[in-house]
């Protein structure tokens, strides 16, 4: 290579690491395409439309810490795609501090946010780097939501919602299973409390007569996110899909592990998840369609004398991803990160600026905002 292309997306042979290279050729961003099988990322790449007029290379890597480091030596942002992070990010992570890159990813996994943070947020702070988990819809449209109510002084609490119509991937199934082995927590007076692993709840869907069930999700990284935020006390989170059958199936699967799971021996707990998660959702699932993937963040921030609502109606909740991936790419390559170490999209980029990103590809709605104080 004369010249290394400026952004790595590792782990593109799945659904969510086509639609960041998608964004990528959008904001017209040099990229290697990188995977364990070079065939599959360039069996995937060349269904991307317009790829044609992309700048891209493919790239074969093993998954060591080594290997990695070579690859993203001489790249300034690496977009990690390979999940359960937990089981597979800590040598990306490596890689990424040895090789001086700021580091990215899509995890819906607690327990990685939280150990990413203890393990290597001052080291990546020490090198003015940003190691930045959980920018995707789930998390960073909630958390832009979430901004915009505490943009009203006074509240300490958050009550947030996430859903989506659609299914989730491969990939998305995997990491659902590899949560429900770990604690999930949620945030009473800045102290982590933990989730009742069987827990769900019937809640009200914002702008729909018809109710949902949601559950905690894994806890998600809002609470982690917001715990060393002054501005923050509590923070609560459910989310879900839209579609009852398969929420009530989460919810069985829940109480399934709860029972006979979890008292199960660790690598045993692994094996019995896996084998359960190897019989879902194993091809990629179709292209997003907007009229039919649609996404509803809602939040309710409360203080002693002060309320603010605010729903983000969306569509494509992992277009919303692929696009979040690619701007912090464009953005890091132009500007320092707001905050560096151990960071959320917002707390980086900026939630109104994040907010403009989705709003100009059509990927969500003005926000609705009611405040009362």
């Amino acid at each position: 290579m004369s010249e290394k292309k400026p952004v790595i997306v590792y782990g593109v042979s799945g659904y969510t690491g086509r639609l960041v290279c998608e964004y990528l050729r959008e904001y017209n961003i040099p990229f290697i395409a990188a995977g364990r099988d070079a065939a599959k990322v360039k069996a995937v790449v060349e269904k991307i439309p317009g790829i044609e007029t992309a700048d891209y290379e493919i790239a074969e890597v093993e998954q060591t810490v080594g290997a990695l480091t070579e690859l993203f030596k001489g790249a300034k942002v690496v977009s990690n795609m390979v999940g359960p992070f937990i089981k597979f990010g800590p040598e990306v992570v490596e890689a990424c501090l040895a090789a001086g890159c700021h580091y990215t990813d899509t995890t819906g996994e607690q327990d990685w946010v939280m150990l990413a943070q203890e393990r290597w947020g001052a080291k990546f702070a020490a090198k003015e780097l940003l190691l930045a988990p959980n920018v995707a819809q789930m998390y960073t449209t909630g958390e832009i939501a979430a901004n915009i109510c505490l943009e009203t002084p006074g509240l300490d609490t958050l009550d947030i919602l996430v859903l989506w119509k659609g299914f989730p991937t491969y990939a998305s199934t995997q990491t659902i299973f590899t949560i429900l082995k770990a604690n999930w927590y949620y945030l009473v007076q800045n102290k982590f409390v933990e989730w009742d692993v069987a827990a769900n709840f019937e809640v009200n869907v914002p702008g729909q007569h018809e109710g949902a069930i949601a559950v905690p999700w894994g806890g998600t990284a809002h609470p982690v996110w917001f715990k060393n935020d002054p501005r923050v006390s509590n923070c609560k989170v459910l989310g879900g899909v839209m579609q009852r059958d398969i929420m009530l199936g989460v919810v069985q699967t829940q109480e399934m592990v709860k029972e006979k799971i979890r008292p199960l021996p660790p690598d045993q707990q692994e094996k019995a998840l896996a084998d359960i998660a190897a019989t879902l959702q194993a091809s990629m699932p179709p292209r997003e369609n907007p009229r039919i993937n649609t996404s509803i963040d809602s939040v309710y921030a409360s203080g002693p004398l002060g309320r603010a609502h605010c729903v983000i109606h969306g569509n494509c909740n992992y277009k919303q991803t692929g696009m979040l991936q690619a701007y912090a790419a464009f953005s890091l390559l132009q500007t320092a990160p707001r905050k560096v170490g151990f960071a959320s999209a917002c707390q980086a980029f900026g939630h109104r600026e994040l907010l403009g990103q989705l709003r100009s590809f059509g990927l969500v709605m003005n926000p609705v905002l009611t405040v009362h104080n």
